[in-house]
């Protein structure tokens, strides 16, 4: 099976794309590297070097240092495809990833989005 061309796509390359999107609703940068560090487990230098560094997707969650307990509470459509359906581990992750960041630009308030 071929992986999905999604998977070798530098994260710094769909870095940007989150914030202009959150950005372009008038939300922060900041709440868009919350959020991903929120799921991810990454702080903000973690982030940063994982930008710096233009590690793909894949690389980027293998080496995130944990995926938030709470992110099993993501539910909803990315793409017309509802998340917690999806089989593959890592497209889910990134799915979660689009999915909370939809939330942020549809104007969801942080403890909603970061499920507490």
């Amino acid at each position: 099976m071929t992986k999905h061309r999604i998977f070798s796509m530098p994260f710094a390359k769909v870095y940007p794309m989150y914030v202009q999107k959150a950005e372009r609703k008038a939300r922060s940068k900041a709440e868009v590297d919350q959020i991903i560090c929120w799921l991810t487990g990454y702080s903000e230098k973690g982030l940063q070097a994982q930008i710096e560094q233009a590690h793909d997707f894949e690389t980027f969650f293998a080496q995130a240092p944990q995926l938030h307990p709470n992110c099993s509470l993501i539910k909803g459509v990315v793409c017309g495809i509802r998340v917690e359906n999806i089989e593959d581990p890592l497209m889910q992750k990134i799915r979660y990833m689009d999915k909370l960041i939809d939330e942020l630009a549809k104007g969801k308030a942080m403890e909603k989005i970061l499920r507490q």
